[in-house]
């Protein structure tokens, strides 16, 4: 996969290899893992072979993934990533992770409204959804930012460290735009 999505202060840029070693060390901040079903990886061997998947999901004709590093000035900010689904359902989900020293500064919303865009745009999608655990505040924030709807509440879905934890889904519509 070539795409890389810009905007006015990020560039959302294919995940590589190369990325393992600062993706081991988002995976491994606790704040970033509260609400993170993957868990923090044992070994950079576990992150390598993650690293692997979201590579081998980028590419071919008919990805099954576009997964994103967010950049702003050339520094890694997170990850984000628009997973697909059936191609007769024309669906696909977004989720996103931020460092701890980006939150808060509207990076999360710009790049999902980015993500969405091309999701729409470039892939003619017809729907978007995201799901996080209901104690994620920040999280679900940026979903409601950037236009999604709160279609669900799940009981005891996310298997976090904490525990069973609630889930929300979220979703948006190509139409919702319009």
């Amino acid at each position: 996969m070539n795409v890389i999505l810009k905007t006015e202060r990020l560039t959302l840029r294919p995940v590589t290899i190369g990325d393992t070693e600062t993706i081991h060390q988002l995976h491994s901040i606790e704040e970033v893992d509260q609400y993170n079903t993957l868990g923090i990886p044992e070994n950079i061997e576990v992150t390598i072979l993650h690293v692997k998947d979201l590579v081998k999901s980028n590419q071919g004709e008919q990805p099954q993934a576009y997964t994103f590093v967010i950049e702003n000035d050339n520094q890694f900010d997170g990850l984000i990533s628009l997973n697909l689904g059936r191609a007769k359902y024309k669906n696909a989900e977004v989720w996103f992770k931020l460092h701890p020293n980006f939150c808060s500064k509207g990076f999360a919303t710009e790049a999902l409204k980015k993500i969405i865009s091309f999701g729409f745009n470039t892939l003619n999608l017809h729907r978007i959804e995201a799901r996080c655990a209901i104690e994620n505040i920040g999280s679900y924030k940026v979903l409601e930012k950037v236009g999604m709807i709160r279609e669900a509440h799940n009981r005891k879905l996310l298997p976090l460290k904490s525990g069973w934890a609630d889930n929300y889904v979220y979703a948006i519509l190509s139409t919702d735009l319009r």
